[in-house]
């Protein structure tokens, strides 16, 4: 533990972010999914109901810092190509 007063809260505060940044991060993980389930049992209804709500929380994600904006445009290019050959 640190001694000087800045340096104990900059490990308060990165504690408190990085209990934040889990959350975003498991509800992202929860999001992709739930999506990925609907496209695997075959419910295009679902899945097509799912996929705006899923590119949104990755959008965020990227806002936030959680996910770098390349790594996000990857996750949704795979999840649209996943409700893409639901349409086939």
């Amino acid at each position: 533990m640190p001694n000087i007063k800045s340096a104990k809260k900059r490990v308060l505060v990165t504690e408190k972010k990085t209990e934040e940044n889990k959350a975003i991060k498991s509800a992202l993980k929860t999001q992709i999914k739930k999506f990925l389930a609907a496209v695997n049992a075959g419910d295009k209804a679902q899945a097509t109901a799912l996929y705006p709500a899923t590119v949104s929380a990755i959008d965020s994600a990227v806002s936030k810092g959680i996910l770098h904006k390349n790594n996000a445009a990857n996750k949704k290019s795979k999840l649209a190509k996943k409700l893409a050959a639901m349409a086939e």
